[in-house]
């Protein structure tokens, strides 16, 4: 039976190349959501949405996964980064930031639970090493780098309360990758990773990681940046 691997943030970057990733595996069907659709993999295994991360999503994730029915990976890949002083953050800014990197992410998990295969379901959540604990910090990604920190204790803080059901929960910081954010937070500096490669990374760990971990917080680096 074909898994469904529901992957929000699909329109460019990482994102999209998981979608293409898991349009060549066997046996599954990739459900790509997006607010803005990018590229598009021509595949029977794809199918796109229509979603954002705004406000009360929970009502539209809910509305979505009805149709789409038992989910096996949820990959919550969506980020949104903007580069400023602290000083020049405005309320859209730092709200923007919140409700796309960790509020949408827990009204969209609050939507996925019910639908989430009863035997066996694994949640991946995608930070940054911005959001690691003790890693390098850079100025200007104040919004970004606390709202990508918040990501990893809900990460925490879901496999405690779900430590006893087949759901389980990991979350990965990634480093450096050659994508549109990257260029925005720093530009003009060349990652040792294109998006393919780490979606190649992110669609092996959400297949297999979690029969060997749970409520993990796992650095992706090889460079910061």
């Amino acid at each position: 039976m074909s898994k469904n691997i529901v992957i929000i943030g699909t329109s460019r970057g990482i994102g999209a190349a998981l979608v293409n990733f898991f349009a060549q595996q066997a046996d599954c069907t990739a459900h790509a959501l997006s607010r803005k659709q990018g590229s598009v993999v021509e595949s029977e295994k794809v199918k796109y949405h229509s979603f954002d991360l705004g406000l009360d999503c929970r009502k539209s994730a809910t509305a979505l996964f009805e149709k789409i029915g038992s989910i096996d990976i949820l990959i919550n890949n969506a980020g949104f980064l903007v580069n400023k002083p602290f000083l020049e953050l405005s309320h859209e800014d730092i709200s923007m930031s919140y409700q796309t990197n960790i509020v949408g992410v827990m009204e969209t998990v609050q939507a996925a639970v019910p639908f989430m295969n009863s035997t066996r379901s694994h949640i991946v959540n995608i930070s940054s090493m911005g959001g690691f604990q003790g890693s390098m910090k850079f100025a200007g990604l104040a919004a970004y780098s606390t709202s990508k920190a918040a990501l990893c204790s809900f990460t925490e803080l879901f496999s405690e309360e779900y430590k006893e059901t087949t759901i389980t929960m990991n979350c990965l910081c990634l480093g450096a990758v050659q994508t549109e954010m990257l260029e925005s937070a720093f530009p003009g500096y060349q990652a040792p990773l294109n998006p393919e490669q780490m979606a190649s990374y992110i669609g092996d760990f959400s297949m297999n990681a979690d029969q060997y971990l749970r409520g993990k917080i796992i650095p992706v680096s090889l460079s910061t940046p």
